[in-house]
């Protein structure tokens, strides 16, 4: 039987693929293999076919942009460990700290040095999440951007004309979800106007290669790659990672993201810093699970987070009413609820103590050095 290529999906749009070395290959799939979806993969293959970059050097840069707003949930796992293949695959990771945008976004009520203390505290989360890697601009490396530091250009200004020019106003509402708003909350407020051409230039300006985001980013990294097919700008691969639900969302998915976790929900929420008996407690309380009913935050968490990092789902119920048993696919597991071999309530736990234990580095590197986090829970 003939072998497949791992990318046959894509060869015949992208047939430098087929010129991939293996070693590149493992690299391509280690960027792209766990992702929702992938826009743009063109030139993603040509930075790794040429050995080049946007920026002109080898060394593929990729980013995520995180507006600093509070305490992290469980949702940023999932693009940790996206971030983590990253760097696996020999790319530059940055964390972009949209410490501006926050501002824009009416986030602490607007004051900075709220915004800026709690940058510090995510800048310490990643290092934790990420597993300390080296910090830097090189391969497999990991470096940390602040808005604050790239708005102090004119030409960041400029780009972020040239981003707005020929955006409508009802183009730019229908990107509002990327903010968190719906389209009518911010015509009081000509700023949030501005919010996606700002992101738009984030990524031009800065040479990245690879824009990663969960789902509910898709809007505004099309709009950025509409921005650059009107200029003949070169446009970054986007990547989109999985949305995790609110634990307490149950039925169909809303494309609105309306369903997603949010850290102001505190039923519907699991914060990093919750520790395993709260993991527990809140699962077993708040998080929606009928055996009759495949959509569930629990099957989420154990597919986006807990497979993903350790490959398996262990699940220990009380010996009176069963036996210990390990599940290495959702799908196995998902079967094994539905037809009643794992009681919902051990289901909970087994993905809860996965949770656990991967924010293990978390608990630790904050009981060492407490004052970032003190410093945002003060501001809560």
């Amino acid at each position: 039987m003939e072998n497949k290529h791992p990318f046959d999906a894509f060869i015949e749009r992208i047939p430098a693929i087929s010129e991939l070395s293996p070693e590149k290959c493992n690299r391509l799939e280690l960027m792209i293999g766990n992702v929702d979806e992938v826009i743009g993969l063109e030139h993603l293959v040509k930075c790794l076919n040429e050995d080049t970059s946007r920026s002109g050097d080898e060394v593929i840069q990729c980013y995520v942009g995180f507006e600093p707003s509070g305490k992290a949930h469980i949702g940023w796992k999932v693009l940790s460990l996206q971030l983590r293949r990253m760097l696996e695959a020999n790319a530059n990771v940055m964390v972009f700290l949209a410490d501006w945008h926050a501002w824009v976004n009416d986030k602490f009520g607007g004051d900075m040095e709220a915004i800026q203390t709690t940058a510090r505290y995510m800048e310490e989360t990643f290092r934790a999440l990420l597993g300390y890697p080296p910090e830097g601009k090189g391969p497999g490396e990991l470096q940390f951007k602040w808005a604050s530091e790239v708005m102090e250009s004119s030409d960041y200004w400029a780009r972020v004309l040239r981003c707005s020019k020929g955006a409508t106003l009802a183009m730019v509402r229908k990107t509002f979800t990327i903010m968190g708003r719906d389209e009518a909350s911010s015509d009081h407020d000509l700023s949030k106007f501005y919010y996606p051409a700002m992101q738009a230039a984030d990524i031009f300006e800065m040479d990245i290669d690879v824009a990663i985001g969960g789902m509910d980013q898709r809007k505004a990294h099309m709009f950025m790659r509409d921005v650059a097919t009107k200029y003949g700008w070169e446009k970054a691969t986007c990547l989109h990672t999985p949305i995790v639900s609110s634990l307490q969302a149950a039925g169909s998915r809303m494309e609105s993201f309306d369903h997603k976790m949010s850290k102001s929900d505190p039923n519907g929420s699991l914060l990093l810093h919750d520790t395993k008996k709260k993991i527990r407690k809140k699962m077993s309380k708040h998080a929606y699970l009928d055996p009759e009913d495949p959509l569930s935050a629990v099957y989420e968490l154990g597919e986006f987070i807990v497979l993903p990092e350790f490959g398996e789902i262990n699940v220990t119920p009380n010996p009176k009413f069963g036996e210990p048993s390990t599940w290495t696919t959702i799908e196995s597991f998902k079967r094994a609820v539905m037809d009643g071999t794992i009681h919902p309530l051990d289901a909970k736990f087994g993905v809860a103590d996965g949770l656990a234990k991967g924010l293990e580095s978390v608990e630790a590197h904050f009981a060492e050095h407490p004052e970032a986090l003190d410093a945002v829970t003060a501001l809560m």
